[in-house]
């Protein structure tokens, strides 16, 4: 017996890849494109269904030869290096057919390091895609305690917050403990030896004190910048 399919679900069968093209519809927003392992040009085709579809794409764990073959196609694809993301806004005509949901929320990204910045800006271009105002906190972490204090009129005005951490992933612990809001904690793999790759700051984080805390995946920036977002966007619906 085969399922059937879910109504006025589409796909969108690109050959190596078959495109959610329902996805907003049921989730709220498109599928987002992992980059990773992918060609050049499965993602063109990837990319391609989604812009016929009207929805503007947004790509993670995009490479530098990856992203030159996208925006020499699309002159008006973003691409952040740091984060290895990539944004291609819809199409004019598209859009006007399938205009995305706005959304609302403000949400704060606070990395602890210098080093962990490329997973704290993966969370910011998702949540900012998602429609979110973003404002980013970095080289906050708690060997100099007396930085984070200096931030919080940006961290209180919040209505969610990631807080990206390696080495002993203790940061996110002290940010909750200042705010009346969620905060969803991504370790990361920053860290000498002992820090496993990421495991003992996921391990602290999971262990956290702080009622406010959930945590994600090591390196998880997408996921920790989608659920806030999220929140952020359900708090003003």
């Amino acid at each position: 017996m085969t399922a059937e399919p879910l109504p006025g679900g589409r796909t969108a069968d690109v050959g190596e890849a078959k495109v959610d093209l329902d996805r907003r519809r049921r989730c709220g927003y498109p599928e987002v494109i992992y980059g990773a392992g992918k060609t050049a040009a499965t993602l063109e085709k990837i990319i391609d269904a989604q812009l016929a579809h009207g929805d503007e794409v947004f790509a993670t764990r995009i490479n530098a030869s990856q992203a030159e073959v996208i925006v020499a196609r699309h002159p008006t694809a973003r691409y952040n290096a740091t984060a290895r993301t990539l944004r291609v806004p819809a199409l004019a005509t598209a859009a006007k057919e399938a205009k995305p949901a706005k959304v609302t929320g403000r949400v704060a990204i606070v990395s602890a390091g210098s080093s962990d910045l490329p997973v704290a800006e993966e969370a910011r271009e998702t949540a900012a895609w998602m429609g979110c105002e973003t404002v980013e906190i970095v080289d906050v972490g708690v060997a100099g305690p007396h930085r984070l204090p200096e931030q919080l009129d940006k961290l209180l005005s919040a209505d969610a917050i990631v807080v990206v951490a390696g080495m002993e992933g203790a940061l996110p612990s002290v940010v909750a403990g200042y705010v009346a809001c969620p905060v969803i904690a991504v370790p990361t793999s920053v860290g000498y030896g002992a820090n496993f790759g990421g495991v003992a700051a996921l391990l602290s984080m999971l262990n956290s004190c702080a009622a406010n805390v959930a945590v994600v995946n090591i390196d998880a920036g997408f996921k920790g910048g989608y659920l806030a977002a999220m929140i952020a966007q359900r708090k003003h619906h």
